[in-house]
């Protein structure tokens, strides 16, 4: 059978990383011929990354999409992140299901929030219901939260599977217990979920570093100095290292921002910390208490004083968040691995 994924992005970008580029080996171990054509190429995930908008790039995104449409048909299934054609109206995902094409299309966040809540007026009234005519015409949608799938219900889609953001038990070892005196707190990120969720934690970051010397923060995904305080290291992201530095934490942080937007956020973060057998802190959002099961396989955050409070209890007892990082481990066991995730992929595709 031979699939069709049109991702939003190449595989340097999470999202489609870890939504679709890693399902690849397993779904081609069983038989699948996969085609992967993302809409945004390296260049643009650079500039993006860097801060800079390059129009030319973006523009070539489009057309490049644009001719891939007409080799649609050669494939037997077409899986789409997202959308086809980002702020454009639905109107390829329309043609698909004139031509009888049921495509499977698939989310790790609340985009139509994008549309929907948009100020700018033009953007809100023309595409606020866009999603949910994409969700509508397709022949599944697959959730990556109870939030993304309650809005495809509410949207009117005929089948809806809900398919957590996973990672690879492979990639990921159990922490071996450290004798360091350093307590080291860490966070991984791009620079933008950073400015958005981490940056508005500085005061309370800066006042339990003052409140205890030996606590650190390891800061994944940042580069430059963002005057978090004088325990910090900022540490460039690289694919190839993220589990490594991961393994460095005693504890990892999630701290967002109480949004309808974060609503829809996978607590992906909080996987990754959870697969290395280390306990999370969160705030009260979203999926975050679905992986960071409050006094269990970690804490929940609900004020400046519970993160201090949290981190601090942590690092003094040692048994208890090392039998957390056990349960947070066996939790992903169970439910964010790809270890059980591929075969669901593998029914809905052969559904």
């Amino acid at each position: 059978m031979k699939i069709l994924y049109l991702t939003k992005y190449t595989r340097m970008a999470g999202s489609s990383r870890m939504r679709s580029y890693q399902y690849v080996p397993y779904l081609e171990e069983v038989g699948f011929n996969i085609t992967i054509k993302p809409f945004f190429d390296e260049a643009y995930l650079k500039d993006f990354y860097a801060g800079k908008k390059n129009i030319g790039v973006v523009l070539k995104s489009y057309f490049k999409r644009f001719f891939v449409m007409f080799s649609i048909m050669k494939y037997d299934k077409v899986i789409i992140e997202k959308e086809i054609f980002p702020f454009f109206p639905a109107l390829a995902e329309w043609i698909l299901n004139i031509a009888r094409v049921k495509y499977i299309v698939d989310y790790d966040d609340a985009i139509f929030h994008n549309y929907d809540q948009s100020s700018n007026f033009i953007i809100k009234k023309f595409l606020g219901s866009k999603i949910a005519n994409v969700m509508k015409l397709s022949g599944t949608v697959v959730a990556g939260n109870k939030y993304l799938a309650e809005y495809a219900q509410i949207s009117g889609a005929e089948n809806i599977e809900i398919i957590p953001t996973v990672i690879d038990l492979d990639r990921y070892p159990l922490k071996e217990n450290s004798s360091s005196e350093k307590f080291i707190v860490g966070w991984i990120g791009t620079k933008t979920t950073f400015e958005k969720h981490l940056l508005p934690c500085k005061e309370w970051m800066k006042e339990l570093q003052d409140q205890e010397p030996n606590i650190y923060f390891n800061i994944v995904g940042i580069t430059e100095d963002m005057d978090l305080g004088k325990n910090v290291k900022y540490i460039p992201w690289k694919e190839n290292t993220e589990v490594s530095e991961i393994l460095k934490m005693d504890v990892g942080i999630m701290p967002l921002q109480d949004s309808e937007w974060e609503k829809g956020k996978c607590a992906y973060k909080l996987i990754q910390y959870a697969a290395c057998g280390i306990p999370g802190i969160a705030s009260d959002v979203g999926m975050n208490k679905e992986v960071c099961v409050d006094n269990k396989s970690g804490f929940i955050a609900r004020s400046k004083q519970e993160w201090i409070d949290k981190i601090s209890f942590l690092k003094k007892n040692d048994q208890k968040r090392m039998k957390m990082g056990r349960d947070a481990r066996n939790l992903v066991e169970e439910n964010f691995c790809i270890q059980v995730t591929a075969e669901r992929w593998v029914n809905i595709l052969n559904s």
